[in-house]
């Protein structure tokens, strides 16, 4: 487990893609994990998201924040099906409880975001394939 710290830095030019879990995405998303806190139960990424990736089905179990650095994002399907499109430069705010059918990027994209409790991956009738949280992300990333 990673020690608590009092700060910390990452040059993120300097650390390498890795593949996202394909358990949890399609379309070739790679990831970088910039921090876990075991103390505040949070985990914070920057993901580099080609055109027509798209994440699994997924709930927040803590709100998180996302700053899309480049390209675009139809969360729940985007604005046209009834969601939400962030366009860059771009911030969002992911209550508790917010449920994602449907991530996907129809161009290639990237985002920030810090994860303040874990992810729970789920099939299409709402129940749980797996639980990510900071303990998860970091086995993840190896």
């Amino acid at each position: 487990m990673k020690p608590k710290t009092s700060e910390a830095y990452v040059q993120i030019d300097a650390v390498e893609w890795q593949p996202f879990p394909d358990a949890f995405s399609t379309g070739g998303i790679r990831w970088k994990l910039l921090n876990v806190a075991p103390e505040m139960g949070s985990w914070t990424a920057i993901f580099d998201c080609p055109a027509g990736s798209s994440f699994a089905a997924h709930i927040h179990a803590g709100p998180g924040e996302y700053f899309l650095t480049c390209g675009r994002m139809d969360v729940r399907g985007g604005k046209a099906a009834g969601g939400d499109t962030a366009v860059a430069p771009g911030y969002g705010f992911e209550s508790s409880g917010a449920r994602h059918d449907r991530t996907n990027f129809p161009v290639d994209s990237e985002f920030y975001m810090t994860f303040l409790g874990p992810l729970t991956f789920i099939k299409p009738d709402g129940s749980p394939i797996a639980v990510i949280g900071w303990e998860e992300a970091q086995g993840a990333w190896g």
